[in-house]
Parts: structure tokens; sequence; C-alpha cells
């Protein structure tokens, strides 16, 4: 460890910069895995609306399974697990039938198979129209990636198939501008979003060759504010990171719509009860011949703006659109990655709050004996430190070997107290 302290070439922090990249690590840690401390298998709670999921290649080489956090951790330690990210309706599979004799430790009274998990080729670790890993060991430098609400998968940029006059929606420090994406392939689905206003789009996302009728833009907004009734989504997520089936991406909407719905046609459709009735409306905002004549344009990659699930119709006809396509999902406010990761953050505040309630309910336990020595080994640590560095040449880079005889310093000075 000295050596690499020692390596002038190695890069150097400082604390505060370390500490800083550890509690955004953390962070980062929280929002993939929604706040799920990984001690109790997910199976009992169902098909999840959202959940972090893995893939253990050790035990299911045909990537055709996935497991929980809980699972990953407990049953799958030591074995080549790929981090999946988060997937939707999807019930932990660890120890059932497709494991073969492995049992899971965690709840082994599992159903023989989820008939309503949905797999593609990411479970078997492979990602993009290109269908290489993630990380791809043939690059040296890895290419963000971008994942789809449809299917789910996740996009190479350079794969997305975009045209010359296209750029993705960033801001001048490269930050997405865009909430959601929508690949190639799963844009014949959504052919009826290009009925809506302009300001559906993320800005630069789709200019102006989108087919709508911009004369009723400005109506067909005020309507759908006014029907449906739901305000703004309070959140600040982005549907992207560092993650489409290995096919071709094919223009027409039934191939895409088969490739959405996967092995259930009705996994992902959401009952008209679980909609707020407050939000149903009498009237399409988009008007009956809209719905029951749906435009055909070309399938192309689509960037959604901030709270544009809001904007959608929510009249008897737009439902039962929803619920044929299987994409009712996208009206349920729980699905979107940005309520995930608002959730995930408010649990991770929840219980750093705890903590903190947990040490000062320890301390105010302790006796004023234990208090002062607790007081009084805190000071002896910043007095060191501060010793250390009033003397230490500033040239110089901190070892392990001086970090050592700081405490070292520090225990000689207790046994001759």
């Amino acid at each position: 460890m000295d050596t690499a302290f020692d390596d002038e070439n190695e890069q150097t922090i400082t604390i505060d910069e370390y500490l800083n990249k550890v509690e955004a690590e953390e962070l980062e840690a929280d929002l993939v895995l929604g706040g799920d401390e990984g001690k109790e298998c997910t199976y009992t709670m169902g098909y999840m609306k959202r959940q972090a999921i893995f893939s253990c290649l050790t035990c299911t080489p045909d990537g055709n399974a996935g497991v929980c956090t809980a699972c990953s951790l407990s049953c799958h330690d030591g074995h080549e697990v790929v981090e999946l990210w988060t997937k939707r309706n999807f019930r932990c599979d660890c120890g059932n039938s497709k494991f073969g004799e492995f049992f899971c430790k965690l709840f082994p009274k599992k159903d023989v198979e989820n008939a309503e998990n949905s797999y593609n080729h990411n479970f078997k670790g492979l990602y993009c129209t290109c269908g290489q890993p993630y990380p791809d060991p043939n690059v040296e430098e890895q290419e963000e990636m971008i994942q789809c609400i449809i299917c789910e998968d996740w996009f190479h940029e350079e794969h997305l198939v975009l045209e010359p006059s296209k750029e993705i929606p960033r801001d001048d420090e490269g930050e997405p501008l865009y909430e959601d994406f929508i690949c190639k392939k799963c844009s014949a689905i959504c052919s009826f979003l290009t009925l809506y206003p302009q300001t559906i789009w993320a800005t630069g996302g789709q200019s102006g060759d989108v087919t709508v009728n911009t004369s009723k833009d400005k109506n067909v907004l005020e309507d759908i504010n006014s029907g449906s009734g739901s305000g703004k989504e309070e959140n600040d997520g982005y549907s992207h990171g560092s993650f489409e089936e290995n096919n071709d991406n094919g223009d027409s909407a039934s191939v895409a719509e088969t490739s959405v719905v996967g092995e259930s046609s009705e996994k992902n459709i959401v009952s008209n009860q679980s909609i707020n009735e407050a939000n149903l409306q009498t009237t399409c905002v988009l008007g009956l011949d809209a719905v029951t004549t749906m435009p055909i344009s070309e399938s192309k990659p689509l960037f959604l703006s901030k709270n544009w699930r809001d904007i959608l119709c929510r009249c008897e006809n737009c439902l039962d659109m929803y619920n044929q396509k299987c994409i009712s999902y996208l009206l349920d406010k729980e699905d979107s990655i940005a309520e995930y990761e608002k959730v995930a953050k408010q649990k991770r505040e929840e219980k750093l709050q705890q903590q903190e309630g947990a040490e000062q309910n320890f301390f105010n336990k302790l006796g004023h004996v234990e208090k002062m020595e607790i007081l009084n080994g805190i000071a002896d640590v910043k007095e060191e430190f501060r010793t250390f560095l009033e003397s230490f040449d500033s040239s110089k880079t901190v070892t392990s070997s001086d970090v050592h005889q700081i405490f070292e310093n520090l225990a000689k000075k207790r046994r001759r107290v």
C-alpha cells in the first residue's frame, strides 16, 4: 500500500474530496437500489412496480432469471452477477425452477416460475443493438448509455440512429435536458405522442419535424391541463445513466409492440381503478378521431421533457388505447425513474436521521466519565492530526505509514495516561 501512496504519478486528493466522493457513491448506490438495504428477499411483495434487479450468470447462464438486491448479496455472493439497474413489474426468481437444485437462502418457498416476468438480453449481460456487455472489455473508455422507458434496454449514444441534424438534448455542461427517452423501435408504439403539443419534447430532442398540428397546440395543452386535474410532479430525475434488445430496428408498430409485451401481454396493464379518479376525463383532449385513427409517423428516438406524463390524456378512449398497447404504466407516477429516485432520496434522509438519532441516544445514555473519555479522545485525535500537518512538508505526499504513525502516537499517549 505504501508504494501506491509514494507513486509520483498517483493522483492525490484532499480529505474533503475523498469524503465527498464516498458520499456521492453512497447516494448513487441508494438511488439505484431504491433505498433497499438488501436484508430481505422481495418475493413476498409480488411483482413490484420498480426495483433493482440482478442476473446471476453463474446460476442461470441463459439469462432467463433475475434476483433482488438481498438475494444478490446473500445467495449469490462470489458469483458472476450482472447489475441490471431497475426493472418494472418484476418478482424475484431466486431459487425457483430456473436455478435447478439451487435454493434461495432467504425465502426458499417460491413458485416454480414467475410467469409475468419478462426478460431481454440484458439478463445475459448484453446491451444495445450492438449486443455488447457493459463495461465492454474491448473498449478503453466506456461510453455513456441511455435507457428506453418502454423496453427498458440500454443504448450507446452512437447507436441511437439519430438524424444528422439532431443531438441529444443537453445543457452547456453536458447534463441531460430530457426526463425520459424512447428508442427508435418503441417509438412506433407511442406514435400517438405526435398529437401532443411541442412542449412535450425536450429542447433539441424533437425540433419542428414531428407531425403535430401546431395550430392546435395551445388549445390542446390548455384542455389537458384543465381536464386532467393532475399537477406537476415534484422531481428532478432523469432517465440516463451508465447503461435495446439485440434485434434490428424494425419500423413496424407490430414488431415493436411484440418486443415490449414480452412473455406476458397482460403484465403491464394497469386497471382504471389504479388511476386516481380525479384524473379521469370525460372528453378526449386529442379528439376521438385522433385516437381511433392513430397517426403513422417515422420511427425515431424520442426525448421527452420533464413532467410530460402529466400531459397525457386520461379519457376512457385513451385509457383503452394504453391498455391495448400495454403501456398503462406511463400513467402511474410510481413507474417513473424520477419518482423512484425521489423515494430513494427520502429513504436515505430518513436513514441518516435515524442513525444520528441513535448515536445521540447512545451518547446521552452514557455516564459523565464515559462522555468525557469520548470527548477527550476526539480532542486527542484532532490535536495529533494538527501537530502532524504543522510539521509535515506540504510538497510531499501523505503515505499510509504516516497515518499509521499518527495512530501509534495516539496509542502511546493513551498508555502513558
